[in-house]
């Protein structure tokens, strides 16, 4: 039996944000719900000082247990993405340019990780990978590689 999606209340990041969370995952629900607040961020969604949803109220949302959210809120003002004013609640920290880009940049090194982890388990080698993507985006960066080494 499948559990119904959460229904949405607030700010139009929140859908965004937490409809991606996966149960299923090898991924604990906590570092799932720490990772796309970080990528929030990150992307500008979140901004400095915008309050995050109660602990209670986001694992209402979330049908999860209070427990998972505060530890996922623990990791992020671990990492200095939020700030936790007791009786207030959390808040997002003011990020520099580097450690957004910094984040952005890690974060594509995971994307690039799951999808040479998914293309593996598919039987596709990282040149056919490679290939794909420069194809698709239109960047030929392969291609430019080695016309370099060879001229």
């Amino acid at each position: 039996m499948q559990t119904p999606p959460p229904v949405h209340s607030g700010a139009p990041w929140r859908s965004a944000v937490f409809d991606q969370l996966d149960p299923r995952s090898p991924t604990p629900l906590y570092a799932q719900i720490a990772e796309r607040i970080r990528a929030a961020v990150a992307a500008g969604d979140l901004q400095p000082g915008d309050a995050l949803p109660s602990v209670r109220g986001l694992a209402a949302e979330l049908r999860v247990n209070p427990a998972t959210v505060v530890q996922a809120y623990r990791d992020l003002e671990n990492d200095g993405f939020v700030v936790t004013r007791r009786g207030a609640g959390s808040f997002v920290r003011a990020m520099t340019r580097t450690k957004r880009g910094e984040e952005r940049a890690r974060q594509a090194r995971t994307l690039v990780r799951d999808m040479m982890a998914e293309a593996a388990r598919l039987g596709i080698d990282v040149a056919e990978l490679a290939e794909a993507f420069a194809e698709e985006s239109g960047v030929p960066a392969a291609k430019q590689r080695r016309s370099r080494a060879t001229g």
